[in-house]
């Protein structure tokens, strides 16, 4: 393989390629790391981040970005809390229906205004936190899952897996065959590429936007209706910079935030990678969980700029 080959495959695979290494270093370096236990412990506290994720993935790769997903995945805990009193399809639909609004009306509006995704989604994080607030009674109501359909939703398990861990591999699956085989999918990397030459060539611009805000919404509200059922109750103090994670573990994966290159296997694995990290600095027993965003932080400095080398590698080639 020549120069640009090679950036090409580290830049969309060195997510895994680094997981694996830390992973086996880990694994190596202390006993109760490489077990099956803590293994399923990471798998499933990666499983709610890595939904969102996969919406953020369609984002980017749109050349946009979507800073509500941490107010939306709060706000989708308690409406999924709230409607488990009339059921399991108003626990699930509730959510999704509001937190799929909000997608919606945001895409509508960077889509039709030309406004900066930055500034509308930073709108709908402080407008859906508050609105969060305002059905919580100011965070002082937690309402409780009252629904067992829904609860068990949340904390089944098969093979030792639970439920969550289950439809994030589904959705991931899905969302891979929607993004590299599909006409929609090639439409996402085509406007992130250069949005004017895809206007130029046909492609709907402006709908394909509406879809992948919509989309991020959507998966927003599933996770947290989900973590909702886990935890038994629509938690009013979550979510806070969680949309900075979830970015942090998709440009981890190999999307570039500039648009236009990316996919939902290294997003998958920047997700994996985050977790990892944290249950590597829990293993060392001294440290806080504050040290572990220290680390995410550095490390995603030096994936930017890695991508900013293997892209101009490419280029030159």
């Amino acid at each position: 393989m020549n120069r640009g080959q090679v950036s090409r495959v580290l830049q969309q695979h060195g997510a895994v390629m680094v997981l694996a290494v830390v992973v086996i270093v880990g694994s190596l370096a202390f006993d109760s790391f490489a077990t099956p236990g803590n293994a399923v412990s990471v798998v499933v506290s990666s499983s709610f981040l890595a939904i969102i994720a996969i919406g953020m993935t369609f984002v980017i790769i749109s050349g946009g970005i979507d800073l509500s997903v941490g107010s939306l995945f709060v706000l989708g805990g308690v409406l999924g809390a709230y409607g488990s009193q009339y059921g399991l399809v108003v626990a699930l639909l509730l959510p999704l229906a509001v937190c799929g609004l909000v997608g919606l009306l945001q895409g509508l509006v960077i889509a039709r205004t030309g406004m900066a995704p930055f500034i509308v989604t930073l709108a709908g994080l402080l407008g859906v936190r508050g609105l969060m607030l305002a059905i919580s009674d100011e965070g002082a109501t937690t309402y409780l899952v009252k629904d067992p359909a829904f609860a068990e939703l949340g904390r089944g398990q098969v093979l030792e897996l639970s439920y969550p861990v289950y439809i994030t591999i589904a959705l991931s699956l899905a969302a891979m065959v929607l993004l590299q085989r599909t006409g929609f999918g090639q439409n996402v990397y085509a406007i992130g590429g250069n949005e004017q030459a895809a206007a130029l060539m046909g492609v709907p611009v402006a709908r394909t936007k509406v879809y992948v805000y919509l989309m991020s919404g959507l998966l927003a509200g599933l996770a947290g209706a989900l973590n909702a059922a886990r935890l038994s109750s629509g938690v009013t103090i979550l979510g806070i910079g969680l949309e900075l994670d979830v970015i942090a573990a998709v440009v981890i994966g190999g999307t570039l935030l500039t648009g236009g290159a990316g996919g939902i296997t290294g997003t998958v694995a920047g997700v994996l990678l985050l977790g990892v990290i944290q249950s590597l600095i829990n293993q060392v027993g001294n440290l806080t969980s504050a040290f572990q965003q220290v680390v995410s932080g550095l490390f995603l400095a030096l994936v930017v700029v890695a991508q900013r080398l293997l892209s101009k590698a490419q280029r030159l080639t």
